[in-house]
C-alpha cells in the first residue's frame, strides 16, 4: 500500500477550509486545479451539510477522461473528513484510495494534513508506483495544497 502525507499552514479558519473539502469544490484545487473536469453527487444532497455527511458519494471525471467514485466514511465538521474511492487508471489497473483531510486550528488559521493511502491492484501498477508514480503523486499533492492555500488566502 502506498502512502502520501503532507501538511500545510493556511491563513484561514477551519470553517473556510472545510467548505473547500466538499466533493463539488475539488475541481477548483485538487490536481492543482488542473486535474478534475466534473463532479456529480450520486447521493441525495438536499442541504449544504449533506455534502459532508457519512455516506455522501460522488462520481468524478478527470480531464484525461478517467473516472473515480468516492464516498465519505468519516466526517467531523471542521475537523476531519475521510473518503474512500476507486479509480481505474490506464496502465495501473484499479486503485483503491482512502483520503483523509485533518484540520487543526492555529493562531494564524489552520494546519491541514492530507493523507492518501492507496493500493494498486495490478502487478504492473505496483511496479510503476515504485518507479515513479509515488513521486508524481507527492508532487501533485503539493501542487494541490498550494492551490488550495492560494484560493483561501485571497
Amino acid at each position: 500500500m502506498g502512502r502520501i502525507e503532507k501538511s500545510i499552514q493556511i491563513k484561514a479558519p477551519p470553517e473556510k477550509v472545510w467548505e473547500m473539502l466538499a466533493f463539488d469544490r475539488h475541481p477548483e484545487w485538487m490536481g492543482g486545479g488542473e486535474g478534475l473536469k466534473s463532479v456529480e453527487y450520486t447521493s441525495k444532497v438536499r442541504t449544504p451539510k449533506d455534502k459532508y455527511r457519512v455516506g455522501a458519494s460522488a462520481h468524478m471525471t478527470t480531464k484525461d477522461a478517467e473516472e473515480l467514485d468516492f464516498e465519505i466514511t468519516e466526517s467531523l465538521e471542521n475537523e476531519k473528513i475521510t473518503c474512500r474511492g476507486n479509480q481505474k487508471v490506464r496502465g495501473f489497473g484499479n486503485i483503491t484510495v482512502i483520503l483523509t483531510f485533518s484540520l487543526k486550528p492555529t493562531e494564524a488559521g489552520t494546519e491541514m494534513t492530507f493523507l492518501d493511502n492507496y493500493k494498486m491492484s495490478s502487478i504492473l501498477g505496483k511496479i510503476l508506483d515504485k518507479l515513479f508514480a509515488q513521486r508524481m503523486g507527492e508532487k501533485q499533492t503539493e501542487k494541490s495544497l498550494e492551490k488550495l492555500k492560494s484560493i483561501l488566502e485571497k
